[in-house]
Order: structure tokens, then C-alpha cells, then sequence
């Protein structure tokens, strides 16, 4: 086996401009130059988008990611829990220190919980 690890993470939204725009204008992501018609693509390692559901997937037949943990990496988390924050986002943790430095949880506009945090885990 080679497999290395995630190469692309995709999150199924219920309004695709909205959701993308979320992620763009609050919490700081830049766009990809290149996304298929059904989903926006950020310029992120590795690759992370949303995107339209898929055939048969019905976002409101229950609690959005259940079991899903998605962590993101800012050098200054306290700056983007503020932003985050005054976008109206629902902050499920606020800042506290963790084994990954500063670390705080919200809730997107789908339901999504996204765990921030400032400690690179990668050299």
C-alpha cells in the first residue's frame, strides 16, 4: 500500500455560493483558480472545498458530520475566533490552550463543526 494520507477534503453544503463565500470573506480561505461546476475548491494542502450534495444525500436527515472531525490550521486563532465570531458564527468552544496551542470551535452555516488551532503540526 501507498497511501499517504488525505488528498482532498469535501464538504456537501446546502447552498454552494453561500457556504463557499463563509469560508472565503470569514474565515480567510482562498479560492483555487480552477472548480468543477458542482463545487468550490480552496487553495489548501491538502485540498479542501464544498461542495453540492451528492445524489441521494439529504442534509437534513440528521445532525450535519456526525462524526466527522475537521481541523483547520491559522497561525493566529485568537484573530480568526473574532472574526469567526462577529460573522455571527455559533462558537461551540471558545479559545483555550490544547496539546495544539490555541484551539476554538464553530459551527458553519451547514452545521458543521470546525475545530481551529494556531500550532502547525507539520514542520
Amino acid at each position: 500500500m501507498s497511501v499517504t494520507g488525505p488528498d482532498f477534503i469535501a464538504l456537501q453544503v446546502r447552498d454552494l455560493e453561500k457556504a463557499a463565500g463563509f469560508y472565503e470573506e470569514v474565515v480567510g480561505l482562498t479560492r483555487a483558480p480552477f472548480s468543477p461546476p458542482h463545487a468550490v475548491v480552496f487553495d489548501t494542502q491538502p485540498t479542501f472545498a464544498v461542495r453540492e450534495p451528492a445524489p441521494g444525500v439529504d442534509l437534513d436527515a440528521g445532525p450535519a458530520g456526525l462524526g466527522i472531525a475537521l481541523w483547520l490550521h491559522d497561525p493566529d486563532a485568537v484573530a480568526l475566533h473574532a472574526t469567526v465570531a462577529a460573522a455571527g458564527a455559533v462558537i461551540v468552544q471558545p479559545p483555550f490552550e490544547g496539546p495544539f496551542g490555541t484551539t476554538f470551535v464553530f459551527q458553519d452555516l451547514d452545521g458543521y463543526l470546525v475545530t481551529v488551532h494556531d500550532r502547525a503540526t507539520r514542520g
